[in-house]
């Protein structure tokens, strides 16, 4: 019989953490093809993982007709749903990386060129028909990266 060690190496140090600025923030979302976007459904908390570009400092992400976030992100007479979304790049062994959670309106996008563009930019990586584009507009946004010297290049 042959036993398989799943345990992994945990660092013994604890990691900095390092406050990023806005910019360097979105860069490094912008990095990375995968995040968590969080929004509210029946009065809770919902998230779903989810792929993403960023264009002109938002987040698109596409999603399909009858998702929840698409009805509220719908809605003109508001100005927009308010969604969180997480991006991160934290290595399992060493735990260095970092992570960062914008918080902004979310709507869809309604200009058929502009769904058309994003279409052909951003290709869904789950097997359903994602029809339609939610542009998430960052107002707040927080990043921290995780250290092991307390350099920022030392990830």
């Amino acid at each position: 019989m042959v036993h398989h060690n799943n345990h992994r190496h945990t660092p013994t140090e604890p990691r900095r953490r390092i406050e990023l600025d806005s910019t360097e923030a979105l860069r490094l979302l912008g990095s990375v093809s995968l995040g968590r976007i969080v929004f509210t459904r029946h009065a809770l908390p919902t998230i779903r993982p989810v792929n993403h570009i960023m264009d002109g400092g938002d987040i698109v992400i596409r999603t399909h007709e009858a998702a929840t976030l698409t009805s509220y992100a719908r809605q003109t007479d508001s100005p927009g749903v308010v969604v969180a979304y997480e991006a991160d790049d934290i290595h399992p062994d060493t735990h260095l990386g970092w992570s960062v959670v914008v918080t902004g309106y979310a709507h869809l996008v309604t200009d058929s060129s502009e769904l058309a563009r994003y279409q052909a930019m951003l290709n869904p990586w789950v097997e359903q028909a994602m029809d339609q584009a939610i542009r998430i507009h960052p107002d707040l946004v927080t990043g921290i990266l995780l250290t092991a010297d307390g350099r920022p290049g030392a990830v």
